[in-house]
């Protein structure tokens, strides 16, 4: 078998075992934002055909290819679902020489209303799942970050935070971002915004700040980027972190580790998962599907 993850920036697949076991990956900055003219069956067939003229005939994908922007838009299936739910939802895809499954999104909506939507993260948690048990906390770090509840082996809510997108706009496009440098992360500096996002105010009156403590000396321009981070997750943390308790981290090793500095700050813990998370969910999803 075959899956596929195939998010807007970068595109990975496992050729994988009947009961999961990973022997083969591929791997390429091909997201479906870098595919030109909906040539999406050219894309995968350059990336995977070698395993399917080798005898590989059923590919599960996942992540933003199921999107509007994508190759087919899978409807979203609303919480509460697990790898169960997922597989019996799959959307069929025409390819000529395989039978193409594609894992739909989930939606979710807030206190008021307001939809949450998924695509990719609910995979990687179906990979987790042996790991974390019938019960947990996950948080998936990255632009769109995910806070998600799992309850008797199901994704049953879910909260979004604009965090990284939002570093990324003030650091490139604001009066804020001209007094920082680049530079590696300081710790230091994260901390202190993380510790600041714990003070009365509201978070645009703490970016303020950001600019003010530059001015006054009080933060220099190499650490600015830094304490901007730690301010940014540290309202994230705790606003998503409704108790202490234990949070999954899945992502990249550097973002899981920041978050993990600012949910220890918050009195919980962190264990960062490993990043075949979502290998091990398409597998798990594909076994409860019907290839028929």
């Amino acid at each position: 078998m075959i899956g596929v993850d195939w998010g807007t920036s970068s595109f990975r697949a496992f050729r994988m075992t009947a009961d999961g076991a990973i022997i083969g990956r591929r791997a390429a900055p091909r997201g479906i934002l870098h595919v030109e003219n909906g040539g999406f069956a050219a894309a995968l067939r350059e990336e995977i055909g070698a395993w399917i003229a080798e005898g590989e005939t059923r590919v599960i994908l996942s992540g933003m290819i199921g999107s509007r922007q994508g190759w087919v838009e899978a409807p979203y299936l609303p919480c509460p679902a697990g790898a169960a739910e997922l597989g019996a939802a799959l959307v069929p895809i025409p390819f000529d020489g395989a039978r193409l499954l594609l894992v739909p999104g989930l939606t979710d909506s807030d206190d008021a209303g307001t939809p949450e939507v998924m695509r990719g993260e609910e995979t990687q948690i179906a990979g987790l799942l042996e790991q974390l048990g019938e019960d947990g906390i996950v948080c998936l770090p990255g632009s769109h970050s995910k806070w998600v509840r799992v309850t008797g082996g199901r994704i049953t809510a879910f909260r979004t935070y604009l965090s990284g997108e939002a570093f990324a706009a003030i650091r490139a496009d604001t009066i804020l971002g001209r007094m920082m440098t680049d530079g590696p992360t300081d710790p230091a500096a994260f901390d202190r915004g993380v510790a600041r996002a714990a003070d009365h105010g509201h978070l645009l009156h703490h970016l303020f700040g950001v600019r003010t403590l530059g001015l006054f000396g009080r933060l220099g321009e190499a650490e600015s980027a830094s304490y901007l981070s730690g301010l940014l997750i540290g309202h994230e943390v705790r606003a998503a972190l409704a108790r202490a308790g234990t949070v999954h981290l899945i992502g990249a090793a550097p973002l899981c580790a920041l978050y993990a500095r600012a949910i220890a700050t918050a009195g919980a813990q962190a264990i960062v998962m490993d990043e075949d998370a979502a290998a091990r969910g398409l597998s798990r999803i594909a076994r409860s599907a019907s290839w028929t």
